[in-house]
């Protein structure tokens, strides 16, 4: 019986926070060269998701290593309205966590900031009962260590916890720990309803 779940947040709540169909409509918007900000991005990224950079200093490496004509906060501004909640996924996982008495957990690369915006805009605190973030944990997945930290804070055994990304390397990686796993398309939520049906958890 499954009595834990852990969530992944951007594809799964809601959509991802900075991810490529992001970046490429900032470089459309703020007139970028959009295989320099990437390039940019794919060196820098990783060590702000794990807490080791702030946004701005992020930004700093990413974006304004040269003058540009609009300001970093407007370019922070645009970074957070993409970042946007799924609301009939939350619904679910809400309506299911009520009725078979779950824990939930987050389990999530994210930067601090995005992550604050996240934890109040998609009213998660509502739902979730514990958080494990990159950020704050300072490594990320798919390193193993995190989903033991995930494990070890919920207090839940593996093999009773179902994982959910939008990422099937990250649900390979939790199921080598034992633990169930969902594969998540934000635009199939009957096929996760399907998964978590065959994991003994409808509405």
């Amino acid at each position: 019986m499954i009595e834990a779940l852990f969530l992944d947040v951007g594809g799964v709540l809601g959509t991802n926070g900075w991810g490529r169909d992001s970046r490429k409509l900032a470089c459309q918007k703020f007139n970028l060269e959009e295989a320099e900000v990437d390039e940019r991005h794919r060196m820098t990224f990783d060590a702000y998701e794990i807490g080791k950079l702030t946004l701005p200093q992020y930004l700093e490496r990413t974006i304004f290593y040269q003058p540009r004509d609009f300001s970093q906060q407007d370019f922070i501004d645009f970074m957070i309205s993409r970042s946007q909640p799924y609301a009939d996924m939350i619904e679910f996982v809400s309506a299911i966590k009520k009725k078979y008495g779950l824990k939930i957990t987050i389990v999530s690369n994210e930067g601090r900031e995005l992550t604050l915006h996240r934890v109040e805009h998609f009213r998660l605190k509502d739902f979730v009962d514990s958080f494990v973030f990159s950020c704050f944990a300072r490594f990320r997945k798919p390193d193993p260590d995190i989903f033991t930290l995930a494990l070890n804070i919920s207090l839940h055994q593996a093999e009773r916890t179902l994982y959910v990304d939008d990422r099937a390397l990250f649900v390979e990686v939790a199921q080598g720990f034992g633990m169930q796993g969902c594969v998540h398309d934000h635009k199939n939520l009957d096929a996760t309803r399907q998964v978590f049906a065959k994991n003994g958890l409808t509405l």
